[in-house]
């Protein structure tokens, strides 16, 4: 791996990283390193957001890896989360209309997936809202004790900041090349991982649409973020920030997508750049 530099930039004042892949290792712990680096940047004034797929209800590990409560871009873009109050500051959600023409939608191109949906309440821990419901047929993509298995028809009977459908044998690749030219501009489509899983967002929401509403909020130009991720779901950020980093472990799209790659998360990757200005 040839590894690129850039040692002139000037300082950011907004850093947004993604979280899994990225900022913690394969461990899923933020290192010594990484939250030191942090730390430093945050002492400094510098506005820290992280910019995640993760719903609000896991953030708060990386809070304790972290050592503070940052504000945080979670859903893909869908929900901004002030993780310092326990407070969800702004959502954009898939109404119920549009869930069930998407659920049709994906049954008749990607026959035999199964459907979940992600919803959110006022707080991170709401325990009034089902935060994630799936029907029988959906098959996990990883761990996920949240998951309240309901007919398929009540995975669509209440508004969700993004739909997942699930193809255990396929590629997440795939499954959007496949579904994404009969979307027609009625969700934005992306993924996070290979392993058959593809999510739907609302029309226009991405990690980019969340971090410029974050941006505009606190008065920072995106020409002074600067940004870091690894799979398709950060490439829209990544083109919105000032500069945008990808990872050594990362996918070819995030690859493309950046000014810079570096180091794997499980090398401190992150923490590499941000010690450029802050050590």
């Amino acid at each position: 791996m040839e590894w690129v530099t850039r040692l002139h930039l000037p300082k950011p004042k907004m850093v947004a990283t993604d979280v899994d892949g990225t900022l913690i290792d394969e461990d899923e712990q933020v290192t010594p390193r990484t939250r030191a680096a942090v730390a430093a940047l945050v002492a400094d004034g510098v506005q820290f957001v992280l910019a995640t797929g993760r719903p609000p209800r896991w953030i708060d590990p990386v809070v304790e890896g972290l050592g503070f409560a940052p504000l945080c871009v979670c859903g893909n873009g869908a929900v901004i989360y002030d993780s310092a109050s326990d407070r969800i500051l702004h959502n954009s959600s898939l109404d119920v209309a549009s869930l069930a023409a998407l659920a049709e939608l994906a049954e008749r191109v990607l026959p035999g997936c199964g459907l979940a949906a992600e919803r959110v309440g006022e707080s991170a821990h709401d325990a009034a809202t089902p935060q994630f419901v799936s029907s029988p047929e959906y098959e996990h993509a990883w761990l996920n004790p949240d998951d309240t298995q309901v007919a398929r028809a009540e995975v669509v009977a209440a508004p969700a900041i993004k739909m997942l459908i699930r193809l255990p044998g396929a590629t997440s690749a795939d499954m959007h090349a496949a579904l994404a030219p009969h979307l027609d501009d009625r969700a934005d489509v992306t993924y996070s991982t290979n392993n058959g899983l593809i999510e739907l967002s609302a029309p226009g929401v991405t990690k980019a649409s969340g971090l410029a509403f974050v941006a505009e909020r606190v008065g920072v130009e995106y020409s002074a973020i600067l940004a870091f991720g690894d799979m398709p779901n950060d490439v829209s950020m990544l083109r919105l920030a000032g500069y945008g980093v990808a990872m050594g472990n990362g996918h070819p799209d995030a690859r493309a997508a950046a000014d810079e790659v570096t180091e794997s998360n499980s090398a401190d990757g992150v923490a590499r750049i941000l010690e450029r200005w802050w050590s």
